[in-house]
């Protein structure tokens, strides 16, 4: 994270004695990155962190398989067709995905069991209903527009009040906001379209009580159960600069300019491989003679792969394109507007119409992306043609 963060109690200075109540130590647990050589925090326990008394293997389940996008062909997923069940962690059904990152969609208002992603960050986006984010580093109110940002290997779950539904970007490796919105020293520069202020992230400590506690545990050899023989939930205190957080889509402030603009104005995140962009309400372009929507466009080194979370799509009239709906434009296919579109959003700035309303969520990578089970069990087969229409 780009800024330095204090929550509850903490010595003065790292890796001295820091003493219970009782005259007993608090137990240090640092989680950093990249091996001692980039962002990390400083937890305290009450209890030690290492103390498990139980280990089991999970079984993995066939939901997780890929297969390739073949024939090579642009997809139309419908979320809103896919069940609800299970919890925002085990409930999650695959959409796509490949070595670097994977895409899933979850639909449920069942508290999750404690979860620890050791392969890379998760960003989850809320894209309905409100719920709690519990971790070591305490609480998060998330609601709907919410970005959680987790890094690896921090123990957390979901609690939420009523249905929620989520995107979920599991990755590879590490998501931060691009470098280009930040100085040499990790501070957000004036030009980025969001900053510091709009991260929202836990304000005190969270501690349960709790003995012989399971935590789920993934790792790049599988899935295992780790039965902890205190509550991970039982820190006092922590520092740093590793920690998750909220960040609403609405906060994110449009980058416009008088043509239309690339989609990496909208970008909003980086991970391994690949970028999340926020695309939100803005004002259309306003050169007397642009063309305000996208146009034509085959990204020869990325898949195209877009949440549409909320609005309306003009430039989609027409696909089957609604609100909850997944696209995946792979490379070596051109995509762009609807046929007809382009013609009739310029008579809609003619009649003053000045602003798009669309709210999307996309993932664009750099390796294919292949298919997953839930995505293709709620595909549209008639997309693919609707161009030709």
């Amino acid at each position: 994270m780009p800024y330095y963060r204090v929550v509850g109690e903490i010595p003065r200075k790292r890796h001295v004695q820091f003493r219970r109540p009782d005259g007993g130590l608090y137990a240090e647990e640092l989680m950093g990155e990249e091996g001692f050589s980039s962002d990390s925090s400083l937890l305290y326990h009450r209890h030690l962190p290492t103390a498990i008394i139980k280990a089991e293997a999970v079984e993995p389940t066939t939901a997780a398989a890929l297969t390739p996008n073949l024939p090579l062909s642009p997809r139309h997923f419908r979320t809103q067709d896919l069940p609800a069940g299970g919890d925002l962690v085990t409930g999650r059904g695959l959409l796509a995905g490949n070595a670097d990152v994977r895409m899933s969609y979850a639909a449920s208002e069942t508290p999750s069991e404690l979860y620890r992603n050791s392969m890379g960050d998760e960003c989850v986006y809320i894209a309905s209903g409100q719920v709690r984010f519990e971790s070591t580093y305490g609480a998060i109110e998330a609601g709907e527009g919410d970005y959680v940002v987790i890094p690896t290997g921090t123990i957390h779950r979901w609690v939420p009040r009523g249905r929620v539904t989520a995107f979920a970007i599991e990755a590879a490796g590490h998501i931060r906001p691009p470098k280009r919105y930040l100085s040499k020293y990790g501070q957000f520069l004036e030009h980025a379209p969001y900053c510091e202020r709009d991260l929202r992230t836990p304000q005190e400590p969270l501690t349960v009580e709790g003995e012989e506690v399971p935590v789920l545990v993934r790792t790049r050899g599988g899935l295992t159960r780790l039965v902890y023989r205190n509550h991970p939930f039982d820190v006092v205190g922590w520092d740093g600069c590793l920690y998750p957080y909220a960040f609403n889509i609405n906060d994110f402030e449009p980058i416009v300019k008088r043509t239309h603009a690339p989609p990496p104005v909208h970008q909003t995140f980086e991970g391994p491989n690949f970028v999340i962009c926020s695309f939100c309400p803005r004002p259309l372009d306003f050169h007397p003679d642009a063309v305000p929507i996208p146009y034509n466009h085959h990204n020869v080194d990325s898949d195209e792969l877009m949440f549409y979370a909320g609005g309306d799509y003009t430039a989609r009239k027409g696909s089957g394109i609604d609100v909850g709906s997944i696209s995946l434009h792979p490379a070596g296919f051109t995509h762009g507007p609807q046929p007809g579109a382009v013609e009739a959003v310029i008579e809609a700035v003619r009649q003053g119409h000045t602003q798009t309303s669309e709210l999307a969520v996309m993932v664009d990578t750099f390796r294919p992306l292949d298919l997953g089970p839930a995505g293709l069990s709620v595909e549209d087969p008639a997309y693919a043609w609707t161009w030709a229409r």
